[in-house]
Formats: C-alpha cells, structure tokens, sequence
C-alpha cells in the first residue's frame, strides 16, 4: 500500500477572552469539512485547533471575573473546546498558548530572532487597540479608531522590542508574486499588495511592558512577548518546531502547512506578519491562507451589546448539530459575507434537509417495504431515463473534489443536493406508483427502487465529509455500507437482495416557526439578561477599585457612591449563601477507620475542561476533569446547584482511585468532593489556593 500523502490543516486559534459565537463556530466546522474529505480521499491528515490565551485583554478580562488569568483562559479554553466538540468537530489536537512546550518554544523563537539581529530595543509612543493587541499611527486611524475592529484606542508609549519587517518585506513581494495561490480569495491578496506591502512596512512592536499576562522574554523578563508572535507560532509549535533544530518528525512530515483557515479580519497577521517571522527563522512558508468572509446576523456583526448573537449550542438544541453544519457550510459564500438568522436556518432546514433529503430517503425505503417487502433487487429492467440518473450520480464525487480542491465548500454541499434532487425527479419521471399497479412491471419497478437506493448509498457516501451523523444514519436504514471514495464512480455496488429498516427513521423533522418562536425569544431574553448582569457585575468590580469600566479613576463623590453600591452588590451575593463561618452543622457519625483504610484513597486536584447535562436526568453533570496527564470523566448529582456552563474551570477536589462505575448508563471514573449543608445546599470543595492540576491532597 503506498504511503498516504500529509496534509496539515489549521484554523485561527480563538482569543479565549469570551464565547465563540456561530460566525467564530463557522471557521471550526468548515475546516472540520475540509479535514473530513481529505482523509476520505485518502490523505494523512493532521487538523490542528485551539485557543490563543495571552495579552492584556486576558488580563482585564480576568480582572473583571477577579481571578488569575491563568483560572480564566482555562474556563474558556473548556468551553471553546466543548463547542467544538458540540458541532461534531474532528480536530486531532487542540493546542493552548499556556502550555508549557509552547511557551518555551516562543522564548527560543524571539531569542533567535534577536540574535539573528531581526529583533532590536527601542520604545514606541502610538494608538494602541487592546481588542486587536495592535498599535496604530494617528495616519492608519479610521475615524480616531481602529482600522480594523472599529473600537476606541488608546494612546501608548511604553519600551519594547521591535522586528524589522522591512528587511523581508521586498523577499515576501515576490513570494506572493510568484506563488499566486497563496492567498485566497484573490481580493484579499490584492488588499495585502495594495494597502501594506506596496507602500512600505513599518517595524512591528513586538513586545509589551505594560501588562504581565504574556510569556516573558527569557533574556529580559520585564518584557513579554507580543501575543501575535506568540500566537501564529502555534502552527508550527503544536507539531514539534524546535527553533534549536531538533523538530519532531511530525513537523518534518507535516510542514510547510497545506491550509491556514482564518476569518478575513486576521488576514494581515497571516499573510505578511507571519510568513515574515517564518522568514526569519530559516522556515518555508505555508502553502496557502485562506481568509474566509463573515456570517453576519441578519446582514449586522454579531455583538453581545446589539443583543443580536447566536451561539451554536442554542442552535443545536433546536435543530441538531447535522442542520447546524448545513446551514453554515452551505450558506457561506466564497467571498462575500454570509447571512444567518433564526428564521432562515427554520427556511433551510425544511426545504433542504426534510423536503429534498430526508424525504426521499423516506419514500424510497417506504416504497421498498410497500412493493417487496423491504428487500432491494437488481432486475436490469432498465430504460434510457437509467442512464442520465447514473451519470449525475457518478459524476457527483469528481466535481464535488474539483470545489473543494478550489475551497469552495458551499458549492461542494450543493453539487451533492444536486444529486439528492436528480433522485427526486428520477421518482416524478419513473411514477413507481403507477408500475406497483401493473404486475407485469414488477421487474421495472424493483429496478427502480434499486437504482434510487444506490444513488442515496453514494449521495450519503459524499455527504459524510460535511453531515457526518446523517451519512451514518442513511446507511443504517438502508443497512448499507458508506462507499469508498475511488469506489463512488462505480454504480451498482449496493448488495442485491439487501433488506431495508422496516420503519424508516425521520432524517430531519420538519419545523413549525411558530413552535420554536417562544424558545428564541426565551434564549434572547436571557442573553439580555445576563449581558446586563455581566456589565452591571464588571462596574462594581472596577468600582471596588475606585475605577470606571474603562479603566478610568472615578471621580471623588462617584467613587464613594460607587464602591457603597459594589459593596452593597457583595453583600446581596453573600447574603443568598448559606453561612460559612458562624454556621455549624452536626451529622451522624461513621465508624471509625484506620490510617490504613484512609491511605487507600487518593484525593486529587483536577480542574473541569468540560461539563454537560446527562441526558434525560434531572441530577447528573458529566464533567471531563483534567487530573495530571489524564482526563478523567466524572457523573456527579448536582445538576440542581451547578449549571454545566459554570462548572468548566472549576478546579476541585476529586477521589481519584474511586473503581469506574456506571451511572445512567455512562461511565465514571471518579468522584467530586463536596459539602452539604442542613437543607441540602451543595458546595464543591476548591482548593484555597490556585494548585496545579494533579496535585496530591494529602
């Protein structure tokens, strides 16, 4: 057999300062396609995801919760990672910028940069955006604001280090000159020439002293490292770059990258910032960078404060995670921006998915059951309308390759709709109906419902890249086997005699708008909600420190009603616990033991990456608990004090060695220590302090 081709994926870390909305969600699942159909090919991939957890955004953001940044990127990280995980993704590794190979390697980077002469000392006065990490000149301003968020800068003069990009600027010109694939789509290649190279790089601020939340600089530790350089560098971190020369074999087999998938904003930092860097370190450049345009809501950018964001979970819950991957992969065009409200995934759910879809995998098996009691035969009645069905469905996989080589994913789902729709009209042109009535056609008729049945095999053989769970659905009532990819161009290899389901499965339910409307607008009344309840809780912080939300010094007289009404806040929220310290509670007494049967058990310190609802149980959460190197998967009944949403980064007290059991039918492998008051409060048992993940309790 010979040896699978590599092919190394990536898509934008996510900033972990909040909760990726489907726009951010979007960027996930079409890599996740792209990945999906390239090891369906037959290449050895690599599908590299996960969060950028620096910078002095981090570092407010953890202020504001008032806890260690530490404690909050890995709160976040837990629930990037679920969503992730929650629309069905396949990454095979998820990389944080905290994790400590990581980190040493990007001291090893700036050290050699530095010593190559790339990075020098100086000090730097400008706008700097704290959202985009980015310093401006009063000249790149838009409107006295960032160019490219939009938001309030700020004006910054502070030490710090600098690259010299004008050194590999002229060498990066006739790469892309010379390489025209790599930016895509052109329009964004043009913007890069057009509005940066061309007229001239500046050198690139690329370290901070005004906030410690970073990796410091090894050699001068006041200093820490400008989290874009930090941050790009996980593409070839996470696959073992050693800037000391001695990389893994994974990075020699799977650099240069084949794709970085990023959102159109960040296009800069990819295709000049980067490719520069790469440059420096004596590296080849990635192959290509693709920057995908926005999913807008109802035409605006999403924003917690416009109310008008939608997360993938709440569009799950309503319409599953296959409907969910559908609408964006389909939706999304190539280059300009695409459009995503509720009532439009409702439209596309209905039309799409239940109609031309799951309604011909319905009649099909329905009909199979009707005429010969379930059984699938191959009679070679065939007719001249055969032969159009098969070349479409046969052709399907050679152009839905030729998209996806091209990126154009949206165009990729609507060549195997094509097909599903060339199905339905193959049923309106061949009337089996009308041949059941004729006992004299019955051959004609099984003939049929074979060649509906093998063009529905390869159609969901195809469609598994992009729909995973209804690929493996179809195949199930069809009790098929998915086809191969070098077999998709063969028609008839669907088992004669093969025995459908009896009853088909309901592929994609139609939605009633008018049943789901109140469940939006409970979803957007909480988001309300709690968005205000964020803002009001974020002003009592900064006012406990006589500071406006801004960062500000509060005026004299503001500053004392502020902090009396922060500390009012406190005293509500300490109010609505049970009593801690005066409080005293007497339980009925075990029997004794010795320290014998006490040193059996092995208490540890884990930290929850992820945590959801069981199922149908109104007491379990099943959390993933990081406890050292292992992960732990723990059910424990406290659906009713703790929601799974607040549970991720908690760190918490686990029995360790506790023997596997199952509870409603998952397994658990540990337990979480907690204390329960007289009227059946629970409260998890956190260490006092800030313990690493694994530490023994003893």
């Amino acid at each position: 057999m010979a040896e699978k081709k590599p092919y190394y994926i990536t898509t934008a870390i996510a900033y972990a300062s909040g909760t990726p909305h489907i726009g951010n969600t979007y960027e996930a699942i079409m890599a996740d396609a792209i990945a999906r159909f390239k090891r369906y090919q037959g290449y050895d991939v690599f599908f590299q995801t996960g969060t950028d957890e620096h910078g002095q955004k981090i570092e407010e953001k953890a202020f504001e919760a008032e806890i260690t940044p530490k404690e909050f990127v890995d709160r976040t990280a837990g629930r990037i990672r679920r969503i992730w995980d929650c629309v069905n993704t396949s990454y095979d590794k998820f990389i944080r910028t905290t994790d400590d190979y990581h980190e040493k390697q990007i001291q090893k980077i700036f050290r050699k940069m530095y010593d190559k002469g790339d990075i020098y000392k100086s000090s730097y006065e400008g706008m700097y955006c704290t959202p985009c990490e980015s310093f401006w000149t009063e000249s790149q301003l838009k409107d006295g604001c960032c160019p490219d968020c939009g938001r309030p800068v700020k004006p910054a003069k502070e030490e710090a280090y600098f690259f010299r990009m004008s050194k590999y600027a002229d060498r990066l010109i006739e790469y892309i000159n010379t390489h025209p694939g790599f930016i895509q789509p052109e329009s964004r290649k043009n913007e890069m020439m057009n509005n940066f190279l061309l007229p001239g790089l500046q050198d690139l601020c690329v370290s901070r002293t005004s906030f410690k939340w970073g990796i410091p600089v090894d050699f001068d530790p006041k200093h820490v490292v400008y989290v874009w350089l930090d941050a790009l560098s996980n593409y070839i971190t996470g696959i073992g770059y050693d800037a000391d020369g001695n990389p893994t074999e994974q990075f020699g087999k799977f650099w240069p990258a084949d794709l970085h998938l990023i959102g159109k904003d960040i296009i800069r930092f990819h295709t000049i910032y980067w490719p520069i860097f790469l440059m420096s370190l004596d590296v080849p450049l990635p192959k290509k960078v693709f920057g995908h345009p926005w999913l807008l809501q109802g035409g605006e950018k999403m924003s917690k404060s416009k109310g008008n964001v939608i997360y993938a979970e709440d569009l799950v819950k309503i319409f599953g995670v296959d409907a969910v991957r559908y609408f964006v992969l389909h939706e999304m065009p190539y280059d300009n921006d695409g459009v995503i409200t509720w009532e439009l995934v409702t439209e596309r759910t209905n039309s799409d998915l239940a109609n031309t879809l799951g309604n011909l995998v319905n009649r099909t098996i329905s009909m199979s059951n009707k005429y010969f009691g379930g059984v699938v035969k191959r009679t070679g009645a065939t007719e001249a309308v055969d032969d159009d069905l098969k070349a479409v469905v046969t052709g399907t996989a050679a152009r839905v390759a030729a998209k996806m080589d091209d990126l154009r994913v949206a165009d990729a789902i609507t060549e195997i709709f094509t097909l599903f729709k060339r199905c339905n009209k193959y049923i309106d042109e061949t009337t089996p109906w009308a041949l059941a009535k004729d006992e004299a056609k019955a051959d004609r008729l099984s003939e049929v419902l074979y060649n509906l049945t093998e063009s529905i095999m390869i159609g969901a053989s195809i469609l598994a890249s992009f729909l995973p769970e209804t690929a493996d659905r179809i195949a199930a009532q069809l009790r098929g086997k998915l086809r191969d990819y070098e077999d998709l161009e063969k028609f008839g290899l669907y088992e004669d005699g093969t025995k459908v389901t009896e009853t088909p499965e309901i592929l994609f339910a139609r939605i009633d708008w008018k049943e789901i409307a109140p469940q939006i607008d409970e979803i957007r009344a909480n988001q309300k909600a709690e968005y205000e309840a964020e803002q009001a809780r974020v002003a009592a912080v900064y006012a406990k420190h006589g500071l406006t939300p801004q960062g500000a010094p509060l005026a004299k007289d503001a500053a004392a009603d502020a902090k009396a009404a922060a500390n009012a806040t406190s005293a509500a929220d300490a109010s609505a616990q049970p009593a801690a310290t005066d409080a005293v509670i007497d339980v009925e007494p075990k029997d004794e033991i010795t320290y014998e049967d006490f040193a059996k058990m092995q208490f540890r310190v884990g930290v929850i990456l992820e945590c959801e609802e069981v199922p149908k149980s109104k007491k379990l959460l099943c959390s993933k608990v990081q406890v050292g190197s292992k992960v732990y998967q723990i059910v424990s009944g406290i659906k009713q004090h703790y929601s799974a949403a607040e549970m991720v980064g908690k760190r918490v007290m686990v029995l360790a060695n506790l023997k596997p059991a199952k509870l409603a039918g998952i397994e658990s492998e540990g337990m979480l220590l907690c204390a329960e008051d007289a009227d059946g409060n629970l409260s998890l048992m956190t260490p006092e302090k800030a313990m690493p993940a694994g530490a023994e309790i003893l």
